[in-house]
């Protein structure tokens, strides 16, 4: 049965299984060899004649091409293009300069303010109940303050 299907039919299907490995598992790195067994399939199509030694070179460099087009120019321009990206799970550093109102008073540097719906840890000078305060800075889980001025 083989015999019978076109070789270009064989890199298109090598092709859709590559991008449904990529459905499975993201990443992005199957979906450009996929799409690299596309373009072969397409040349194959153009040139039948090509050998298969010639088809496996090819596909490697068409492979690395898809690969390193993406690494070097598609992902800095979509990274880009997300602002905060770079301190997306990083939500303590959203919060520096923000001001905040002590629900626990500071005491020997330890304290707790509302943030939203939530508490956190909060160190810096002892401060009573209900002041204000300034974050300067993240440890971890524990916002550093100052008094607000």
């Amino acid at each position: 049965m083989l015999g019978q299907i076109a070789t270009h039919y064989l890199w298109w299907i090598l092709a859709l299984l590559l991008i449904a490995g990529e459905v499975m598992v993201p990443g992005y790195f199957l979906l450009w060899i996929g799409i690299a067994a596309a373009a072969m399939g397409v040349l194959l199509w153009l040139f039948p004649g090509l050998g298969l030694l010639t088809q496996a070179v090819l596909f490697a460099v068409l492979a690395l091409a898809a690969c390193l087009a993406y690494a070097r120019w598609l992902r800095p321009r979509i990274e880009r293009r997300v602002p905060g990206r770079e301190r997306l799970n990083r939500r303590g550093e959203q919060m520096v300069g923000q001001r905040y109102v002590l629900i626990d008073p500071i005491v020997n540097g330890r304290g707790k303010v509302r943030v939203g719906d939530g508490q956190w840890l909060v160190s810096g000078p002892d401060l009573p109940l209900g002041s204000t305060v300034e974050v300067t800075a993240v440890d971890g889980t524990t916002l550093k303050v100052r008094a607000a001025p």
